[in-house]
């Protein structure tokens, strides 16, 4: 079976900010969808440890401090039910699919770190951001995922709320795997590795065209998180 054609968790964080090395998650969702199964879906709304949530973060996904700090659970513990969960899915031979998997993934990673949990298990990851970039690299305009579900004409309810991201971006992964033959060719564990490059490549490009302008410009090229050995030599 085409992987496209499986089951697939879609993942993605709503957060307190654009560093993943920094910002602590406010909302999370797990949803598996595909394979002719119903879809199951998981959420969690944080209490952010305490700390506040920028009104410029609020301002994308509409959750206040006092909200979170009220409603939310304990940090720690969903820390450690997401990455329970997504140690799950990956154990179980699903991939995950996260637009710009660079940022959710390794700003999990950096909360499991401080919570005294491992890193996930090595396992396929889908990112349709970076799958977009190669297959369609010359196209004008954004590669958020707005851009892309118009692109790929797939709906998005709610945008920046966590659950209608997961389920836009394993969506949009599907019409990729759909419309080019060769990604569909692959196999999962091809796919991913190929991100790697891909990404790799994708970051090289975007630095060179930075230091034009800035000589010490410096983009991450890390795929699917960065690992956290390699935070130190982060700018």
């Amino acid at each position: 079976m085409a992987w496209h054609l499986g089951r697939m968790a879609g993942f993605d964080l709503e957060t307190t900010g654009p560093d993943p090395l920094t910002a602590r998650i406010v909302t999370a969702c797990i949803i598996q969808v595909g394979d002719k199964q119903p879809a199951q879906a998981a959420n969690w709304l944080t209490d952010v440890d305490g700390h506040d949530i920028p009104a410029e973060a609020t301002a994308v996904h509409g959750i206040t401090t006092e909200h979170a700090h009220t409603q939310g659970v304990a940090l720690r513990l969903a820390v450690e039910e997401i990455h329970g969960a997504l140690t799950q899915v990956i154990l179980s031979g699903i991939p995950i699919v996260a637009m710009n998997a660079r940022y959710d993934l390794t700003l999990l990673d950096r909360e499991a770190e401080r919570y005294g949990l491992d890193s996930l298990p090595a396992g396929p990851v889908i990112d349709p951001f970076v799958i977009d970039k190669e297959v369609d690299r010359y196209r004008p305009g954004k590669r958020t995922l707005t851009a892309l579900c118009e692109h790929y004409q797939v709906a998005l309810g709610g945008a920046h709320s966590a659950d209608a991201d997961a389920i836009a971006a394993c969506r949009i992964a599907w019409r990729q795997g759909s419309t080019h033959p060769t990604l569909a060719a692959m196999t999962l564990d091809e796919l991913h590795n190929a991100q790697i490059w891909w990404a790799a490549e994708q970051a090289a490009s975007l630095q060179d065209h930075f230091r034009k302008t800035r000589p010490d410009a410096v983009v991450e090229g890390a795929w699917p998180l960065i690992p956290r050995q390699l935070e130190g030599a982060v700018s």
